[in-house]
């Protein structure tokens, strides 16, 4: 039976903006871009389909992410940015928390994406997909088949800070994939997206899935909201995910998962810090503690301090003193009403073309497009 997804076309926007964004896709001239034969497909090697661009090298600390830990762990309370989870270990982790029995989250983006990719497919029509932290690319593929089906070119530049994570998951795409092109971007979102070059295609389409927005708090995903729009072109997509308001009762089981894995990843980043800038973490005197902020509707994942003690991290020259029960703040994750972010993007002139949600509005997948800039 197919799964209940509730398409809701945002009331303010007019039908005559949707004809014209449907007269705008038919004018394309889609047999410029029909399917290649097969025997063109395997005579593309990976090297000609393949090209990975490192804008961020993981393993060499620079002065920028190195100041962020330094005022992190020098403020009260501390906390540490949630970019420091994920070193090879961490995004490996990652990913085994998408597939836990209590992690929700994967499994209802999913079942939408199943529901609504050639819808997308169908508004945007040929677009190169760009993923900012793509990881294995797993719900992409969702994409990529609804793109296939129709006939369109398919071109991903996927954008992870793990370049491991990158490669590999390139690589099978490439395998599973013969017609497909991809442009891997070892980097943060921030300086990928001031990079992005025009795309050889139509358009373009940004998506940003899973629930990483809620990671940013309201001052951060302002800075972010604007460098999407400062890297794209008039008439191209932003594909958004969101995590919507619910029960604690749902929540914090999500990031107390029993198996131990989310306290795993947690930790690992007190490991990365070691690695990154010659610290001394001890992970045994430090413990996962995550819990649902009601007043401020998010999760925070903290790292707390087992007994007093001292840390040093001599590669940025800091040592940092602990309280017995402290907390290192390592995340939050917060959760959104759609109309609040429908009509932040709408400031920004991204004006909302279809949202899709679950039956039980755990989750919510939203399409817009840039109409217009701000001067």
């Amino acid at each position: 039976m197919s799964a209940d997804v509730y398409n809701i076309i945002c009331v303010h926007l007019s039908s005559s903006a949707v004809e014209n964004h449907k007269s705008s896709i038919l004018a394309i001239d889609i047999m410029k871009y029909s399917r290649i034969s097969e025997t063109e497909k395997l005579a593309n090697s990976w090297e000609t389909r393949l090209y990975l661009e490192q804008l961020v090298t993981p393993s060499v600390p620079s002065e920028r992410t190195g100041s962020d830990v330094i005022n992190g762990l020098s403020q009260q309370p501390k906390s540490l940015p949630p970019r420091y989870f994920y070193d090879d270990r961490g995004s490996k982790l990652f990913e085994l928390i998408c597939d836990l029995p209590e992690y929700y989250l994967t499994r209802t983006e999913t079942s939408i994406l199943q529901e609504c990719a050639s819808q997308i497919a169908h508004l945007t029509g040929p677009a190169e997909i760009v993923e900012l932290g793509s990881g294995s690319s797993t719900k992409t593929r969702i994409l990529l088949d609804a793109y296939s089906q129709l006939g369109y070119p398919l071109r991903y530049l996927p954008i992870d800070i793990s370049e491991t994570i990158l490669e590999s998951s390139a690589y099978q795409l490439l395998t599973d994939y013969p017609s497909l092109e991809v442009h891997g971007i070892v980097s943060t979102y921030d300086l990928a997206l001031a990079k992005l070059t025009p795309s050889p295609l139509p358009t373009r389409m940004i998506c940003f899935l899973g629930s990483t927005l809620g990671n940013l708090n309201p001052e951060e995903c302002d800075i972010f909201f604007s460098q999407i729009v400062g890297a794209m072109r008039l008439g191209e997509y932003f594909l958004l995910g969101v995590d919507l308001h619910k029960s604690k009762d749902i929540l914090e089981p999500a990031y107390n998962d029993s198996q131990g894995v989310t306290a795993a990843f947690n930790l690992n980043m007190l490991q990365h810090l070691n690695r990154l800038f010659e610290g001394n973490f001890d992970l045994t005197q430090f413990q996962h503690w995550a819990f649902y902020n009601e007043e401020f509707h998010q999760i925070e994942m903290h790292l707390q301090s087992r007994r007093s003690q001292t840390v040093e991290l001599r590669g940025l020259n800091l040592t940092v003193e602990f309280e017995a029960e402290e907390t290192i703040r390592s995340e939050i994750s917060r959760k959104f009403d759609l109309k609040i972010i429908q009509e932040e993007l709408s400031r920004r002139c991204l004006v909302p073309l279809q949202v899709w949600t679950d039956k039980n509005h755990r989750f919510g997948l939203m399409l817009s497009q840039l109409q217009s800039k701000l001067g």
